[in-house]
């Protein structure tokens, strides 16, 4: 299937992508180093200065492959997308349906609800797995403050009440996140969260990686003829994939381990980072690229969705869960049913 294939990443300075035949061919300096068919390719980001033929850009179009261009630090820039596909019945209900606050409510519990329940999920796995290596009372006041963040969620709350739940379950999170960072604890932190720019390493790294999370959920909800910039919990804004940062919610999560396993573990180290004059932080090149490797690999693994009770790469669960969405917009389900990880 095509949702179980790869996203071609091209971090290469320089670089240069072009259609040869049936293949993307990517070329530096004038020579070919990598041909990728494009049937494989369910998308293709790139980094930086990297080029693009126009003749490539309609065969991805045509072949509704997503073709994204970030800057170095991975910040958004612009994305080729062809014919918009899906009914426009489904559409315009999403519209309708993000006008009406109690449904807009309904469905920014349900994004908030699978959030919180993972983010607790991840700290219990640390204090059952690590618990010799962490303060357990910081630990477990977290967990409870998030289990009780989630039993207020079950209470119907208003769209801004949802909001203030979520504000004070991520502040309990963010504050017990350091606790799960154990090499090279100096250079290596999560004092508080901090955005555009980043202003550490831990930072950094997973605003990176949450950027890879939004690029998958909105091409998967393209896919399915869904508009990722009408959103519910996140409302309209130009230039934000609002649905997008909504189902996002329930990932984030997903990005918080992978980020923490790949400093635990040395695959990132201190010098991998640089720090500016004005104190942003960014990836070096080979960091990234280490980056986006074990990122890929991630949603290669398979695991049970929790909903369909299906096995499937990690990747397709983006998928699974915009094809949810639009069966809950079309009455097909009662609700949204995030992806709440055991």
């Amino acid at each position: 299937m095509k949702k179980h294939c790869n996203t071609l990443f091209v971090t290469t300075q320089g670089a240069y992508l072009a259609k040869d035949g049936e293949t993307v061919a990517v070329r530096i300096e004038g020579e070919t180093v990598l041909r990728v068919p494009l049937h494989t390719l369910e998308s293709v980001v790139c980094f930086g200065n990297v080029g693009c033929s126009p003749f490539l850009m309609g065969f991805c179009g045509e072949r509704k492959v997503g073709l994204s261009f970030l800057s170095e630090n991975g910040r958004f820039l612009a994305r080729v997308q062809g014919p918009t596909s899906g009914n426009v019945l489904l559409r315009r209900e999403q519209y309708r349906r993000a006008d009406d606050l109690v449904f807009s409510a309904a469905v920014a519990t349900a994004c908030v609800l699978g959030k919180i329940a993972n983010c607790r999920t991840v700290l219990l796995r640390v204090l059952r797995d690590h618990g010799d290596k962490v303060d357990p009372q910081p630990m477990q006041e977290a967990i409870d403050r998030l289990g009780a963040a989630i039993r207020r969620l079950q209470g119907g709350l208003d769209l801004d009440s949802v909001r203030g739940v979520e504000g004070d379950a991520a502040r309990a999170y963010f504050g017990a996140f350091d606790q799960l960072i154990f090499q090279d604890k100096d250079h290596f932190f999560m004092h508080q969260r901090s955005r555009r720019p980043p202003l550490d390493r831990m930072n950094c790294l997973l605003s990176f990686l949450y950027t890879l999370v939004l690029h998958d959920i909105r091409s998967a909800l393209e896919s399915v003829g869904l508009d990722p910039a009408v959103g519910y919990l996140h409302r309209d804004r130009p230039g934000r994939a609002g649905l997008a940062l909504d189902l996002m919610e329930e990932f984030r999560p997903l990005a918080d381990r992978l980020a923490v396993s790949l400093v635990n573990l040395g695959q990132l180290r201190r010098d991998d980072f640089v720090i500016s004059d004005g104190g942003a932080v960014r990836m070096s090149d080979d960091a990234r690229k280490t980056l986006l490797v074990a990122y890929q690999k991630r949603k290669q693994e398979e695991m049970v969705h929790p909903f369909v009770e299906e096995k499937m790469t990690l990747g397709l669960f983006f998928h699974i869960q915009a094809l949810l969405f639009a069966r809950y917009l079309r009455g097909e389900l009662d609700g949204y049913p995030p992806v709440i990880w055991k």
